[in-house]
């Protein structure tokens, strides 16, 4: 009697367990660490167009860093908030400027941190320096996504 017992208890503890599991939200995209390699293959291939044309089908921000810049790191914790804010929008990529020398020469980075806005429409926009979170919200709704207020 005590098995039955223990056995409808377990039961309602896994079923309780599924169902909570089945309402938490779906887990958004985080921020893509992204290869010269990779950045040809899926937003631009530069060595072989000279006219730009994106190869997304969603706009994408790019935040060009290294690891030991003070900024970069402060502006690293908004770049994933805004990954899961926008995840079904656009697509957030990090590209390390020490190690992907050859993509940051290509875009003229010499200062950091720099972001690349790219719609799926029209030329990308590069933007110098730290920007607070709402002026990056600002730029990825109109310049990215075409809203206005």
């Amino acid at each position: 009697m005590q098995r039955i017992l223990i056995w409808r208890n377990m039961r309602k503890f896994i079923f309780t367990i599924i169902m909570a599991l089945c309402t938490l939200p779906m887990v958004a995209e985080d921020v893509v660490y992204i290869t010269t390699e990779q950045f040809k293959a899926r937003i631009f291939d530069y060595k072989n167009n000279k006219e730009w044309s994106y190869n997304g089908d969603k706009p994408c921000v790019i935040d060009f860093y290294t690891t030991w810049c003070g900024p970069c790191k402060r502006l690293a914790p908004i770049m994933e908030e805004l990954s899961q804010t926008y995840c079904d929008q656009v697509v957030f990529y990090k590209a390390d400027t020490e190690r992907e020398r050859e993509l940051a020469y290509v875009f003229g980075i010499n200062s950091i941190p720099q972001v690349l806005y790219i719609p799926t429409e029209g030329r990308p926009m590069l933007l110098k320096g730290l920007y607070p979170k709402d002026e990056i919200i600002r730029i990825i709704d109109e310049f990215l996504l075409g809203k206005t207020e």
